[in-house]
């Protein structure tokens, strides 16, 4: 199995290609779909990198695939414009997990 990349901008995609991971630039919602249903065809991708904008901007496309398909597996990752998480998410998701606030040491 192999990585893909569909990214929104070609900086992301030149650091990945120096990974070894193949990918391409969209920008609007027909390419992302004709880009995905390639991707979707190719038996030999197994993990599906997007960026988080991408991600974010055509959930519905995005969410539909995570929801429906086993493989394959689609991940979100920041780009060159940093995350769009709050810098406490980890933190944040530990308290929703647990259910109870997790204060962080002040010292």
């Amino acid at each position: 199995m192999r990585m893909y990349l569909i990214s929104d901008n070609v900086d992301t995609l030149t650091g990945m290609r120096l990974a070894g991971i193949e990918g391409v630039v969209c920008h609007n919602r027909d390419h992302l779909r004709s880009e995905l249903d390639k991707v979707l065809t190719d038996k030999t991708i197994g993990i599906l990198l997007i960026t988080e904008l991408l991600s974010n901007q055509f959930p519905d496309i995005i969410e539909d695939i995570k929801l429906h398909r086993r493989l394959p597996i689609v991940v979100a990752i920041p780009d060159r414009h940093g995350t769009g998480r709050n810098p406490n998410f980890i933190m944040d998701y530990v308290n929703e997990a647990i259910g109870v606030k997790v204060q962080e040491d002040s010292k």
